[in-house]
């Protein structure tokens, strides 16, 4: 009885791995592999906002990618494709200087329900404010001057314009700079680190 359960066994492992041989074959047969090379740029949809005043690190990001990506001649992946990551880093601006900046970090995709791991980034950083700064100090100091001459004349100029750049200094100096923020719904162009191979129908 034994040997018989045993040579059932064995037939039926191995009509399993016939199973499966025919089955990598037709998948084989049915797809082949593309590469699509790193530095590729990518546009993506975010679906949410992210900010260097709200986000932090390892927060979760999801998107969307916005057109055919091509390579070797086929589609690799198709417009709508769902791509996914974190909030790879953050920077707060400074009161006397550096900019605002939140970078991402792109780590997977999805294609024709498959799941790909990926390495892609992206990075904003806020406008600079110096121009804005300028006028905070120039402003003030320009109406200290009318008002000293108002009241001391040249002298009182001199001085009004002094105490009034004075001031605006000190706004500045207690004012942080612009955040940088990725407003949801947005486009952004993401590139790839590494290259990244995925199966498409043949």
């Amino acid at each position: 009885i034994l040997t018989t359960l045993s040579k059932r066994l064995g037939l039926i492992v191995g009509i399993l791995s016939l199973i499966a041989v025919a089955s990598t074959s037709l998948t084989a047969q049915r797809y082949r592999e593309v590469t699509v090379p790193a530095g590729t740029r990518i546009q993506v949809r975010v679906a949410s906002s992210y900010s260097s005043a709200a986000s932090h690190v390892e927060d979760r990001v999801e998107g969307a990618i916005v057109t055919n990506v091509r390579a070797g001649g086929v589609t690799a992946l198709p417009e709508g494709t769902q791509i996914t990551g974190v909030v790879s880093s953050v920077q707060r601006p400074g009161k006397v200087k550096g900019r605002g900046s939140i970078g991402l970090r792109f780590t997977d995709v999805v294609v024709d329900g498959e799941r790909y791991p990926v390495s892609a980034t992206y990075v904003r950083v806020a406008p600079a404010t110096k121009k804005t700064d300028a006028e905070k100090i120039a402003i003030p100091a320009a109406g200290g001057a009318v008002v000293g001459a108002i009241l001391g004349g040249k002298k009182g100029a001199a001085t009004g314009a002094a105490v009034g750049g004075g001031a605006g200094t000190a706004v500045v100096l207690s004012t942080r700079g612009k955040d940088a923020a990725i407003n949801g719904g947005s486009v952004i162009y993401v590139t790839l680190r590494r290259a990244l191979t995925v199966r498409v129908p043949r």
